[in-house]
Order: structure tokens, then C-alpha cells, then sequence
């Protein structure tokens, strides 16, 4: 299996509690689930972007 990133997973599990909550027909909780899924993944995928190594070479400028 592959390695996804952190908030790939994070986003993926989200989709499935909000399925999860529509099914319910509980349609402010699936709002909610995938609101804050949004902001988390958004977040560790800067916090990520933010500690990947910068290329300074002249080929990449």
C-alpha cells in the first residue's frame, strides 16, 4: 500500500464520517466534518510544504 501523506488521510477519513453523518440524514454534522477535515488537511499540508527542502541551484531558478 502507499504511503499518502498526512492530510490526504486526514481529507479521506473526513469524506467517510460526512458519508457516514448523510446517511443519517444529519446534514449540519456532515458540514461540520468536512469543514474542519478541510481546515486540518490545509494545515498539515502547509506545515509539510513549509519543511520540505528548497532547491537553491541555478538549474531550479
Amino acid at each position: 500500500m502507499e504511503n499518502f501523506p498526512r492530510y490526504y488521510t486526514r481529507l479521506f477519513n473526513g469524506i467517510t464520517d460526512a458519508l457516514g453523518a448523510l446517511q443519517e440524514k444529519n446534514y449540519i454534522k456532515a458540514q461540520d466534518i468536512l469543514i474542519r477535515a478541510q481546515q486540518a488537511a490545509e494545515e498539515m499540508y502547509i506545515s509539510e510544504a513549509d519543511r520540505e527542502p528548497v532547491d537553491f541551484s541555478a538549474a531550479h531558478l
